[in-house]
């Protein structure tokens, strides 16, 4: 580990060799290995991904612990910040193409796909297919074939507006906090990250019964077609990274009642808000595209 000389604060902090990655590798290993076992129906499988999830938890938490340790001892310097300004700033990025590839997609099949199953070539196949979209017609896009059964299409009202209504009310609570954090009213910061945190936890909660109505009420499942799995690849997928960002908000409060963060120093506040403000655009275009269009 970089010591200090005369009290000035290195340069470049260097950490000591860490058996984190190694065992963080192993984990995931196990993982990966009973996951592959588990689906093929063997029975020790599940136990192998559970160890592998426990060994993987376990690391995160001394990693995560020891890297915080650092930060409150002062060995962190500009530029460490900086890189992990730069870190966070290319995870947001590959997020943004992760969902970005969902998106796409949801319009190849719109615009693509679905009227090429409707054109003149196709029309021996399935005579009478109307190529619309949302299947909301009989023989439309759910199954030519007739193999998928018929279901309802989710619209904006009311679950999916009042969780836009939720997470845009979250953006604000947030933002209000780091205001507060900025200018030293730890109170405050404290109060509208918990109101933050409860924010997303009621908006899974809404999620989750949006899920149970539409698979127990309007039959629409993943495998309801192209509409169903484009429908839930993305609500879904943004309902973890919802449960993802509300973790790093629930525990970034946690260290903010320990006394961690200034003014001047808040980075892992920050990049936690960047994380949340990303959710909120994502969904943003989401309620737009899959519930409106």
């Amino acid at each position: 580990m970089s010591s200090t000389s005369h009290g000035v604060k290195p340069y470049y902090f260097v950490p000591e060799p860490s058996r984190h990655p190694a065992v963080a590798a192993l984990g995931l290993f196990f993982v990966i290995f009973g996951a592959s076992q588990w689906v093929n129906d063997v029975s020790w499988g599940k136990y192998s991904v559970l160890l592998g999830l426990a060994i993987w938890l376990t690391v995160l938490f001394q990693w995560f612990s020891q890297s915080i340790s650092e930060s409150e001892s002062g060995q962190y310097g500009r530029k460490v910040e900086l890189s992990f300004r730069w870190s966070m700033s290319w995870f947001i990025f590959s997020e943004v193409m992760f969902f970005g590839a969902f998106f796409s997609a949801l319009w190849w099949a719109r615009v693509h796909s679905v009227p090429a199953l409707g054109n003149l070539d196709n029309s021996l196949l399935w005579p009478g297919f109307k190529a619309a979209w949302p299947t909301v017609v009989a023989g439309a896009t759910a199954s030519p074939g007739g193999i998928i059964e018929p279901f309802q299409t989710m619209t904006p009202f009311w679950l999916p507006t009042i969780n836009t209504a939720l997470l845009l009310s979250s953006g604000v609570t947030l933002t209000i906090a780091h205001h507060a954090l900025l200018e030293n009213h730890r109170a405050k910061t404290i109060q509208f990250m918990w109101l933050t945190v409860l924010l997303g936890v009621v908006f899974l909660g809404v999620q989750g019964y949006e899920y149970f109505h539409a698979y127990h009420e309007m039959n629409l499942k993943l495998s309801s077609g192209v509409y169903g799995s484009t429908f839930f690849m993305l609500t879904g997928f943004h309902g973890f990274h919802v449960f993802v960002g509300m973790l790093m908000l629930f525990f970034i409060t946690l260290r903010l009642q320990k006394g961690h963060f200034s003014a001047d120093h808040h980075f892992g506040f920050e990049g936690a808000a960047w994380y949340w403000h990303f959710v909120d655009v994502v969904w943003l275009g989401l309620y737009i595209l899959v519930y409106w269009l």
